[in-house]
């Protein structure tokens, strides 16, 4: 317990400590797990000698996703009293779904043809996408200092990706030349990139002006993704397909609910840790968070990286720890545990919803 002495000097409470830890460890510790599963998925062989091949069905693992985090949306609803009916009309969620599937499925594509640190750093490039989606879909203004922390993050990306490796190893194992394999796989991450930035902005635009309670949204975007990803499935005769892979590779089904439990655990302790400290920790524990990604998956997936590539990586965190030193210069940022009148919860808490759902970062 904390002395009313600490309380006058600003000391934090141990609660409040408590919780802070809390948050690190469930926010990093998810999605760390999120990220060494979805590569194992996505480029190492299930089964042994003539029976291994690999897991190629990206849309089966978005929709599993999808199911398991609209379960727990239920189930939390259920527990809180929430409202279970849909506040927005379908057709709103279904836009944002769709956009949201796109943008995952080309993320766990792209593994097959990129390695996970480029996926990763690349995914740190988001920023661009949604600057010019902000300008076009909500004519957003950006200072000058957004303009130059997006100018760090690109050069970055670009040196990481011309002085060094950046296939996959299952992308590598094709009759593509590596160049041609590597370009496939960014223009993959361009593809995500691109989507997952419109599903920030214009998810903001569509529920602007409805009572939403977080859990609402989170239920009836991952219904209507989940549906979408089924139909998809469906019309290109792969469902089947991705059912007789994990009835023939156990392993694999196991590891994908591991993969969308770890999703959800993540997207909830996102939820949280806005809610209870603000935009400003939680980007610090992203960042984080990315970082030790690139440095697990080169441990355990042996992706060695140029000196080059190095520099291109500190450049890119550099930068993006400098956006959150600058954002917290700038103003000290209220707690956003009050519902932004318009929406119905804080505008920050929204923006945390579609980052756990990858989602990934």
């Amino acid at each position: 317990m904390s002395s009313p002495k600490d309380a006058a000097a600003g000391v934090p409470a141990t609660s409040t400590v408590l919780k802070i830890i809390g948050c690190v460890v469930g926010v990093v510790g998810s999605l760390l797990v999120y990220g060494i599963l979805q590569e194992r998925i996505m480029t190492r062989p299930y089964g042994e000698g003539e029976d291994e091949e690999f897991f190629t069905f990206s849309v089966f693992l978005v929709m599993n996703n999808r199911l398991v985090s609209m379960c727990v949306a239920v189930i939390v609803l259920a527990v809180i009293r929430g409202a279970v009916a849909p506040v927005a009309p379908i057709y709103k969620y279904a836009a944002v779904s769709c956009s949201n599937v796109i943008a995952t499925t080309c993320q766990y594509e792209a593994l097959k043809y990129v390695s996970f640190p480029v996926q990763t750093l690349g995914k740190c490039a988001k920023m661009i996408p949604v600057m010019i989606w902000g300008y076009f879909i909500s004519n957003k203004r950006y200072g000058l200092y957004d303009y130059l922390i997006a100018t760090g993050v690109m050069v970055g990306c670009t040196i990481f990706a011309l002085y060094g490796p950046t296939t996959s190893s299952h992308g590598g194992s094709s009759k593509k030349s590596e160049k041609e394999t590597g370009m496939y796989g960014i223009a993959l991450m361009g593809g995500y990139l691109g989507f997952d930035g419109f599903t920030s902005t214009f998810q903001d635009k569509l529920f602007t002006g409805y009572q939403m309670e977080t859990y609402n949204q989170m239920l009836w975007v991952n219904f209507c993704s989940a549906v979408i990803s089924s139909f998809w499935l469906m019309s290109d005769s792969s469902m089947g397909d991705a059912i007789a892979f994990v009835k023939k590779h156990p392993a694999a089904m196991s590891d994908a609910l591991v993969l969308s439990a770890a999703s959800t655990l993540g997207q909830l302790c996102i939820l949280f840790t806005i809610k209870e400290f603000g935009a400003l920790l939680f980007a610090t524990i992203m960042t984080t968070r990315q970082f030790l990604s690139i440095l697990l998956s080169c441990i355990l997936f042996m992706h060695p990286l140029t000196w080059q590539q190095w520099i291109g990586t500190v450049m890119v965190f550099s930068a993006l720890y400098g956006k959150v030193i600058i954002g917290g210069m700038k103003k000290k940022e209220p707690k956003p545990d009050k519902p932004d009148p318009e929406v119905g919860y804080g505008a920050e808490e929204r923006k945390g919803l579609m980052e756990g759902a990858e989602k990934s970062s």
